[in-house]
């Protein structure tokens, strides 16, 4: 349990119903079953839930890929792309997001070998624009008309080494 009264812990089918009614609450983008049990399967240590009041309460899931840096550099990087990313509203601004963020990163890191992070967000979220800045992301490209209702994205990048 973290001093904020939350715990994070690796996902399990058995948590899916929840994450899916998770995300449908919070973020327009919705996946199917299907996808939610690929990305666990390939890549079970960055797919995490957060609990507290004896139910999960956020998730990360993450997805490993092999690339280019998205840093404006010209070299290969093993990525670690957060696909998706919620916490429920009564439960923001507890330090969820950051830790879920975090610990996403660090195992990214740890396990897969990533060495660069990556995320998509809209650009007016600007409560998780500085969060992931505060957690040293940086803006490195505008994806315009990214979402579904055509808001555009900052792709945001991060190195991992401090994760």
């Amino acid at each position: 349990m973290s001093d904020q009264g939350f715990t994070l812990r690796t996902f399990t089918v058995s948590d899916l119903e929840r994450v899916m009614h998770i995300n449908t609450a919070c973020l327009p983008e919705n996946y199917s079953s299907f996808f939610y049990k690929d990305l666990y399967t390939r890549f079970p240590d960055t797919f995490i839930v957060a609990e507290m009041d004896g139910e999960i309460q956020g998730y990360i899931m993450c997805r490993i890929e092999k690339g280019w840096s998205k840093r404006g550099r010209l070299s290969p990087a093993r990525l670690c792309h957060v696909v998706s990313i919620a916490v429920m509203e009564s439960y923001r601004r507890r330090g969820i997001g950051k830790a879920l963020v975090e610990q996403a990163m660090g195992r990214g890191r740890r396990t897969y070998d990533s060495n660069e992070g990556y995320l998509e967000v809209r650009v007016s979220n600007e409560p998780a624009v500085n969060l992931y800045a505060n957690l040293g992301f940086t803006k490195v490209k505008r994806n315009y008309g990214y979402y579904l209702n055509g808001e555009d994205a900052w792709v945001m990048a991060a190195p991992l080494d401090k994760f």
